[in-house]
């Protein structure tokens, strides 16, 4: 009797075990205001709303496509440097992101590949932005630790 006792009270207690709940994002947009509504809302607002459930999320951003802007330190010399929408926001952003790493451990890591392609310097990026080969293995690799693609184009 006691051995049932035990087992029910090991399963109840494990049944209020903090759950976890992981996304990887590919992140392909240049739209500021789809990249604002879906990455600087939006994954606060998700994060949140699991942490208010007392349940976790973990967030990874895989960034190349359009969205290399959003990213970069110094918009002179590169493609961007005449988006006046972005240049208006672009501190704005940085803070943001800043906010979405430090408060809701947002990582964000973005393709080596398509920043040679695009001439854009791994030195630009902000710190908290991790260089990654390519965007398709990054992907592939957190969603073999059990992350759940999404696309946010």
């Amino acid at each position: 009797m006691l051995k049932y006792i035990l087992a029910l009270i090991l399963s109840f207690s494990f049944s209020f075990a903090e759950d976890v709940h992981k996304a990887v994002i590919d992140l392909r947009t240049g739209d500021i205001k789809r990249f604002e509504a879906s990455v600087l809302k939006g994954l606060a607002f998700s994060i949140q709303s699991y942490r208010d459930k007392l349940e976790d999320m973990k967030v990874v951003v895989v960034v190349h496509g359009n969205s290399y802007k959003f990213f970069l330190k110094d918009l002179k010399n590169t493609p961007y440097a005449k988006d006046k929408s972005l240049l208006e926001k672009q501190k704005e952003i940085k803070e943001r992101l800043e906010n979405l790493v430090k408060f809701y451990g947002v990582k964000f890591e973005i393709c080596e590949a398509g920043m040679k392609t695009r001439n854009l310097d791994i030195k630009n990026l902000y710190p908290f932005v991790k260089p990654v080969p390519t965007a398709l293995n990054a992907i592939v690799e957190w969603q073999e630790k059990g992350y759940k693609y999404m696309l946010f184009d």
